[in-house]
């Protein structure tokens, strides 16, 4: 299997694999679907709406950005931030070993293997545009399919203090792209505070 799309394919296949592995789900249209796979199609679509032709690397990290996360729950790990910071590195390192397992096994390059650990560790993000890419596109989809949600377990001084931490990490053109989401009542008036 020599052809770039094929192998590219396969990859996406074995990914969905794992993460419809996921005993957490996701309501989508009335029907309860794995939330890593719901997850990683949002990031998908996220990532061709802020880069069209996305490169390879990027193709293959919107899909595994977030590999079979649920293998590792935040209630593993203490609480407070070194924590949680702690499970983040944890989730990032395997994340990025189930990627280039299979993308090992399936024949990707060493090139192409490398330019994805740099995506999926955010190596150097303010200096590599597809880590920068990545993290816009993360953001985008959190924003447009889950702050809502997300926002009615805390109060205004707590989220208006993640969207000042989180918007730092966007570029111009990813602010441009959550600046268009149709956000109203609470969402709209947080966010309009935090980038006051």
């Amino acid at each position: 299997m020599h052809d770039v799309e094929a192998l590219l394919r396969e990859a996406h296949r074995r990914f969905d694999a794992l993460n419809a592995e996921d005993p957490r789900t996701i309501d989508v249209d009335g029907t309860p679907r794995p939330r890593e796979l719901v997850r990683a199609n949002w990031l998908e679509r996220a990532l061709f709406e802020i880069e069209p032709e996305p490169s390879l690397p990027l193709r293959i990290a919107s899909r595994s950005q977030h590999l079979a996360r649920f293998r590792v729950p935040r209630s593993e790990y203490p609480p407070g931030r070194e924590a949680y910071l702690q499970w983040r590195r944890d989730l990032a390192k395997m994340h990025h070993e189930l990627t280039d397992a299979i993308l090992e096994e399936l024949g990707f390059s060493d090139e192409v293997r490398e330019a994805v650990r740099k995506i999926q560790l955010k190596s150097a993000i303010k200096r590599n545009p597809d880590v920068q890419t990545m993290e816009d596109a993360l953001c985008l989809a959190f924003l447009r399919h889950e702050f809502v949600p997300f926002i009615e377990d805390y109060d205004d001084e707590k989220v208006i203090g993640i969207l000042q931490k989180t918007w730092p990490k966007m570029s111009p053109r990813g602010h441009e792209h959550a600046l268009r989401l149709p956000f109203s009542g609470r969402a709209r008036e947080l966010i309009q505070r935090a980038l006051a």
